[in-house]
């Protein structure tokens, strides 16, 4: 996949991850859409960005899905790279919890199904490029659960399991590059509640995206994910053979 002269939309754009990732193709010479929830925190970031451009909105939300899917439509249709970032997450015990599954209804729409439906509605515009690509940022609890984020991991499985459908399906469209990002615990807002100051810095995860990137690597794992990423593919190799 080209590394420069792409117009790329990343949700959850404005901070944490979002942001470096923004700050990293930018820098190498990209156009930047972002896109947040707060409008204070957009015109922040695009302080930070050479000529980038923001879509305030909620993609959990349907409307503002379909609406967002609309405006790049029709003001930014040299699009050819969507990113997946934004994504919910509760910390909290299922001991000391009556509404978990409140909780992973909202997990589950945000980090599954309205990224299945941006997608879905972006698709047509991707298939038209010559080079494009749809990167999912999903993350370490794909290889299993914790007990203090007890129904996020099952949305980020199910996320991953989307994503090698979804690269599959469009695996002989050759114009069409399906890309999951796997970051472990990442020292953002975000992940604050649960020891996020000990996570990597956000720029590790968009520094190996980038790469990923310039080499086709379809799967990018990051830091300590490589070892659980390795394994399972040794995993399944053995069952291959």
């Amino acid at each position: 996949m080209k590394t420069t002269g792409n117009t790329i939309f990343i949700s959850g754009g404005s901070a944490g991850i979002g942001l470096a990732i923004a700050k990293k193709l930018n820098a190498t010479g990209n156009k930047i859409i972002i896109n947040g929830r707060s409008e204070e925190r957009l015109t922040d970031a695009l302080k930070e960005l050479d000529g980038a451009a923001a879509i305030q909105g909620d993609l959990s939300v349907e409307a503002d899905r379909i609406r967002i899917a609309e405006d790049l439509k029709t003001n930014h249709s040299d699009v050819n790279i969507i990113i997946n970032n934004a994504g919910a997450a509760y910390a909290y015990l299922l001991s000391e919890t009556t509404n978990a599954h409140e909780k992973a209804a909202i997990e589950m729409n945000t980090n599954y199904l309205a990224i299945i439906h941006f997608t879905e509605l972006l698709l047509p515009q991707l298939l038209q490029k010559t080079a494009a690509a749809v990167v999912n940022i999903s993350s370490l609890a794909v290889f299993g659960s914790h007990k203090f984020l007890p129904t996020y991991g099952a949305t980020k499985a199910a996320l991953h399991s989307y994503t090698v459908a979804l690269r599959y399906t469009y695996e002989e469209q050759k114009n069409l590059q399906i890309y999951e990002v796997y970051p472990p615990l990442v020292n953002t807002e975000f992940s604050a509640e649960i020891g996020g100051a000990n996570g990597i810095p956000p720029s590790e995860v968009a520094d190996e995206l980038f790469t990923a990137l310039e080499k086709g690597q379809f799967d990018v794992p990051v830091g300590e994910t490589k070892k659980y990423y390795a394994a399972t593919q040794e995993a399944f190799a053995k069952i291959k053979s």
